[in-house]
């Protein structure tokens, strides 16, 4: 079929194409029904929902945050683009059958062995060393490498070749293979 590949997931020509066509939507949707002045990425809807869950321990601690008072706390439209990426890649994976719960990839397991610990420490290690490179960057690689590129701002396509460039040195040194 045309929207999937032989080995049952999607066809990259297609899913690139309908990722185009849903960034021009948004950015539609964006600028012109919710009345934005530009178009943004959804960067911080992450600490807004650790600001949404923290505010119902301790909502004393979010009202004094600064932080947290000048992004305002509150499910927005970037909370709800976020909320659908999860729930659009949940669909996709199921449609294609490629959905399964593994606690430990084969990837990592090969290199690190199966301890579940280990790859969760990986794992928190690093999303901290990916948001102090976001916040750097000014900006995620998803923010630069779709909106921002589609824009063509300059500085996101420097961000995403010094992304795809990291990556790639890191992914080497993780994982054990020589650059070619």
């Amino acid at each position: 079929m045309i929207w999937t590949k032989e080995d049952g997931g999607w066809n990259p020509y297609l899913a690139g194409a309908l990722l185009g066509i849903l960034a021009i939507l948004s950015v539609y949707a964006t600028t012109l029904w919710l009345g934005k002045s530009s178009y943004l990425g959804a960067s911080t809807t992450f600490v807004r929902a650790a600001g949404l869950l923290e505010q119902t321990i301790s909502p004393e601690h979010v009202a004094a945050n600064a932080y947290f008072t000048k992004t305002k706390v509150r499910i927005d439209w970037q909370f709800m683009l976020v909320t659908g990426i999860f729930l659009g890649a949940l669909l996709s994976s199921l449609t294609d059958r490629s959905f399964k719960f593994e606690s430990v990839p084969p990837i990592w397991q090969e290199r690190f062995g199966p301890s579940i610990w280990k790859r969760g420490a990986g794992a928190f290690l690093g999303g901290i060393i990916a948001m102090v490179g976001a916040r750097l960057a000014s900006g995620c690689p998803s923010g630069h490498g779709l909106s921002g590129v589609m824009q063509l701002s300059v500085s996101s396509l420097v961000a995403v070749a010094m992304f795809f460039i990291f990556g790639i040195i890191v992914a080497a040194l993780v994982y054990g293979r020589r650059l070619s």
